[in-house]
């Protein structure tokens, strides 16, 4: 469809790395397509399927929970829970600016629109029919949504005063380069949080990673993996709360 640069498309690009901002002429779908080529996510069966026509049908209402309940257990929360916990950890303010990396479909993408009133949220994933179903499903004046690697932001340092990434490092390729780049991007004061995997038990992560990788495309982190690599980024304040076979982390740039 034909679509032109909107308001919030262009200040997404006034953050871009100067050397990046002609991705403004690339439009698709209504999103900005950094990634002209193929999706960088891997070659995985989980992978694969991010990037397909059907699961974006059917990811908000029954796969992305359904996957949820897997990874924490029936006694852990749900996909409402989940917001709540995004939006404890980040501590949004009117006039923010939030970028959600993953962002899917947009489903935590436009909550985060909602509470930041002027501010802007930027939806970033590799998928284009997830962000082609994102796009349709959002209407808010305040969402941008861009085509790009996590491994590679376009973004300037200190872009953001709130990044979220919920349910996705552990499919993206290279996830610690995603970490130093999400903390790179993060403001000084700013707040971060992560929903991803985590090892549980007496068998090493070194062990069951692979595994698993190799039949879902999904990564299992060791329980202080992802801690100890925003430690060594500089982040502080960091909490720790592990549900099943997932890890909810907040931290908090310093000032």
């Amino acid at each position: 469809m034909s679509v032109s640069v909107t308001p919030a498309m262009d200040r997404a690009l006034d953050l871009f790395e100067p050397d990046r901002r002609a991705a403004g002429s690339r439009l698709r779908d209504g999103y900005l397509d950094l990634l002209p080529g193929d999706d960088p996510t891997g070659s995985h069966p989980g992978q694969r399927w991010m990037a397909s026509h059907t699961l974006p049908l059917i990811y908000e209402r029954l796969w992305r929970p359904l996957g949820g309940r897997l990874l924490m257990g029936v006694g852990g929360p749900g996909m409402r829970e989940e917001h709540e916990i995004a939006l404890q950890m980040l501590e949004l303010s009117p006039g923010e600016r939030v970028l959600d990396v993953g962002c899917g479909p947009g489903n935590f993408t436009r909550t985060f629109a909602a509470e930041i009133g002027d501010g802007l949220v930027v939806g970033v994933d590799a998928s284009r029919t997830m962000l082609a179903r994102a796009v349709r499903e959002t209407s808010a004046h305040n969402v941008a949504y861009v085509r790009g690697d996590a491994s590679a932001l376009p973004f300037q340092d200190g872009s953001f005063e709130a990044v979220c990434c919920f349910a996705a490092l552990y499919l993206i390729e290279q996830p610690m380069r995603a970490v130093s780049e999400i903390a790179r991007v993060l403001r000084p004061g700013g707040r971060l949080a992560l929903l991803s995997s985590c090892n549980r038990g007496l068998v090493s992560a070194s062990i069951t990673s692979p595994l698993v990788r190799a039949l879902t495309g999904v990564r299992i982190f060791d329980r202080n993996e992802l801690t100890d690599a925003l430690r060594d980024r500089g982040l502080g304040h960091i909490e720790q709360r592990v549900t099943g076979l997932a890890q909810f982390i907040a931290a908090r740039k310093p000032s």
